[in-house]
C-alpha cells in the first residue's frame, strides 16, 4: 500500500497545487489509517469497507483526537479514496457520505497506586510461573507499552545494564525507558523463569507460555484476570489498564505530555491529550468539594 501513498503525494503536489504543510499532513493521515488497516490484517486500502473507514475514525475519537483533527482526518481519507477511484480502481468509495462519529467521549480507564501496588504484588514469589507474571506486569506499568508490544518482546530487545526495551512494529521501532523494579524482575526471570518454559532453543519470545510458545494476547487476559480477583480490585481491568495507569501516574507527577506521547508511541501528541482532559476533569470535580464551590 507504501505505493499508493507515494502516487497519491505526487498527485496532491503536482495535480492540487497544495501547500507542502498539507501535504505533509495528507501524508502522515493517510499512513495512520494504514498502519490502522494492517493491525486489523487488511492489507490493502482498496478492499476496506465503510465500516472499516467509522471504526477508524471512532478509534481516533476514542483516543482523544480533537474533533477538528480527526474532520481534516475525514477529508484525508476522501481525497485519497477519490484519488484511487479516478485512478481507475474499480472499487466503492468506503467514506461516502459518511461523518464524523458522534459519540460520548470516553475516558481511560486506569488504576491508583494503591490499586497498582496490590495488583504487582500477587505473583507467587519464587513460582516459575510467578516470576513470568511478575516481569510483565512490572515491565507494562514500568513502560506503558501495548499488550502486543509485550508479548512480542525478545530475548535480545531487553537491556538490563542501560534499563531500556526496544518495541518494533512494522513500520518502526523505538527505545522506552523501565525503572529498577522491572529490571530487576526481568533479570530474576531470565534466569529462575524462562528456562522452565523454554523447550526450543531457537524461540526467543521474552515470555513463552507452557507449550514454549509466544505468550498469546488471550492468554495475557486471563492472567491479568486472575490476578485483579486475587487483589480484591474491583474495577474492570483491560490489558490497556497499566499503559494508562502508566501514563496517568507521570502526569500527576509532573512529566510532559510530549515525554508520555513519546513513550507511549503516539505519531501525534492529540492522541495523549486525552489524559490532561482527564487530569482536568479530576481537578474540577475535587475543587467541587470546596465549601465555597
Amino acid at each position: 500500500m507504501e505505493e499508493y501513498i507515494e502516487e497519491y503525494v505526487l498527485f496532491l503536489i503536482g495535480s492540487e497545487g497544495k501547500s507542502k504543510n498539507t501535504v505533509l499532513s495528507y501524508k502522515r493521515d493517510i499512513s495512520k489509517y494504514i498502519k490502522f488497516l494492517y493491525e486489523k490484517g487488511i492489507y490493502d486500502a482498496l478492499t476496506a469497507t465503510r465500516t472499516v473507514v467509522l471504526s477508524y475514525l471512532v478509534f481516533l475519537q476514542e483516543q482523544g483526537m480533537a474533533d477538528s483533527t480527526l474532520s481534516r482526518t475525514l477529508a484525508s481519507l476522501r481525497s485519497f479514496y477519490a484519488y484511487l477511484i479516478n485512478k481507475g480502481h474499480d472499487i466503492k468509495d468506503p467514506t461516502l457520505n459518511l461523518e464524523t462519529p458522534k459519540i460520548s467521549k470516553k475516558y481511560p480507564n486506569f488504576l491508583t497506586l494503591s490499586e497498582v501496588e496490590r495488583l504487582l504484588e500477587q505473583p507467587k514469589k519464587g513460582d516459575f510461573k510467578g516470576l513470568r507474571d511478575k516481569a510483565m506486569l512490572e515491565i507494562l506499568y514500568a513502560s506503558g507499552i501495548k499488550v502486543s508490544e509485550l508479548i512480542n518482546l525478545k530475548v535480545q530487545d531487553v537491556d538490563l545494564k542501560l534499563g531500556h526495551i526496544k518495541c518494533r512494529t512494522y513500520s518502526h521501532e523505538r527505545t522506552v525507558p523501565i525503572g529498577r523494579y522491572a529490571v530487576a524482575a526481568v533479570d530474576e526471570y531470565l534466569k529462575h523463569g524462562r528456562e522452565f518454559f523454554l523447550l526450543d532453543e531457537n524461540i526467543t519470545f521474552l515470555f513463552l507460555n507452557r507449550n514454549g510458545s509466544k505468550l498469546s494476547r488471550q492468554g495475557f487476559w486471563k492472567i491479568l484476570k486472575g490476578y485483579r480477583l486475587s487483589a480484591g480490585i474491583e474495577k474492570e481491568i483491560t490489558p490497556y489498564t497499566l499503559r494508562h495507569s502508566f501514563a496517568m501516574h507521570l502526569l500527576e507527577n509532573g512529566a510532559e505530555l510530549k515525554a508520555i506521547s513519546q513513550m507511549l508511541g503516539h505519531s501525534d501528541i492529540s492522541a495523549t491529550q486525552v489524559y490532561s482532559s482527564l487530569m482536568e476533569r479530576r481537578i474540577k470535580e475535587s475543587y467541587k468539594l470546596h465549601p465555597r464551590a
